[in-house]
Formats: structure tokens, sequence, C-alpha cells
């Protein structure tokens, strides 16, 4: 079956990692996480990797043990200046103006950040949906719940779109459901076995892909 749409994540997949955002947001969140806990900053990632493991966010291991502030959370890790870190990407505009597709935002950060990427990108009118955290009732990905939330609104079946994600464990979702996949790996860790359709090192690689008819993907 021919491809009717495509989730985009946005951290990590539509500008690299190297780039430094995720970084900053990283810092932000152990601090955070410091404040919440009482751990020691040095503690903080090790706690936040066993939220990721269990929950699937920060956000979400702070929302069941320690009941904070979502929005005092969004607003604070999500305070950063991205022109710091992204400048607009013509190569990305050009490659997403040749697709014939729907598309949508797929994030687990909240929308106000997703738009702000995008304006930075310069890609903004390419994405006229941007589903979130809210959209998502806080049910991050990897919940199989913000899939079918993503696809009943966007009206296509799992058979008819595509995800690129660079997170492999949010792909397991996709792939039960049915969807296409391509992970992004900019340090080339991975390969296709077991974990998605074809691995790209960029967005634009992963484009390129869809564009050519990749393997599996048309």
């Amino acid at each position: 079956m021919a491809l009717a749409a495509i989730l985009f994540d946005l951290d990590g997949t539509l500008y690299s990692r190297s780039t430094g955002v995720q970084q900053a947001l990283d810092e932000r969140m152990n601090i955070y996480v410091q404040q919440v806990t009482g751990c020691t900053l040095d503690e903080a990632p090790a706690l936040r990797r066993s939220w990721f493991t269990h929950y699937g966010t920060t956000l979400a291991g702070l929302q069941r043990e320690y009941r904070i502030d979502v929005e005092d959370y969004l607003r604070v890790i999500h305070d950063i200046r991205l022109d710091a870190f992204l400048r607009r990407d013509p190569e990305l505009d050009a490659l997403l103006d040749r697709l014939d597709l729907r598309r949508a935002i797929f994030t687990n950060s909240p929308a106000e950040h997703a738009a702000r990427v995008l304006r930075t990108l310069g890609v903004a009118q390419h994405f006229p949906l941007i589903f979130d955290i809210r959209f998502f009732e806080f049910q991050p990905k990897p919940d199989l719940r913000a899939y079918t939330r993503a696809l009943d609104a966007l009206g296509v079946a799992a058979s008819e779109t595509l995800l690129i994600e660079d997170t492999p464990q949010n792909l397991s979702p996709a792939r039960e459901l049915g969807m296409r996949t391509i992970l992004i790996d900019e340090q080339g860790a991975h390969t296709p076995d077991g974990i998605a359709d074809h691995v790209a090192p960029d967005i634009r690689a992963a484009l390129r892909v869809v564009l050519n008819g990749g393997v599996n993907l048309m």
C-alpha cells in the first residue's frame, strides 16, 4: 500500500543531536530533577534514564513519582534560545516541498517548542499539524495510545503511514501497528534488523529514501 502520511519526530530528528539543542534541554532537565527530588546533579541523569525506561520521558517519571506542575516543567525546560543552536535549513525546506504526502509533527515536547523549532529551521509551512504531549493527554511515546490518537486525527491507516524517529524504543509501537519506520541514527550505531525498515544518518537522507521510493517504503 502506498504511503499517505508521514509522522515526524521533532528533537533529534528534524535537526541533529550534535547541534546542542538536546544537550541544553538535558541540562535544564537535570537541574529540574535535582531541585524536585533532592538528588545531586550528578545523580540526575541516572534517575532520568530509569524513568525513560519505565515511563518513556523524564516528565512522565516526575508526574508519576512527584506530582509536579506539568505546565511549569514544560515552560522551564524549553526556555532556551533556539537561534543559538539552529538556523534556517534550505535543503530540508526543498526536500519537504517535494513531498506529496500529509505530514505532521509527532513529539513528546509541547507544541510551542515544536513551533519555535519549525520557525527557526524555516520549515513551519510544511507542518500544518503538531501532535504534542498535550494532544497525547500526557501519555507520551512509546505509549501505544499516542500513535493511535495521531492516526485517528489524520484519518489514515497505520499501513499507509511512515514514522521518522531518532529514538529506537519509540519505533516498536509503530511497527506493532503496521506503520513503516525510518530510524535517524547520527552515530551509525544501529542496523535496520528488528528496529526499523530503514536507518538514515539524518533527516535529509531519510527524505531522499522516501522520495526515491526506498526499500519497503513505497
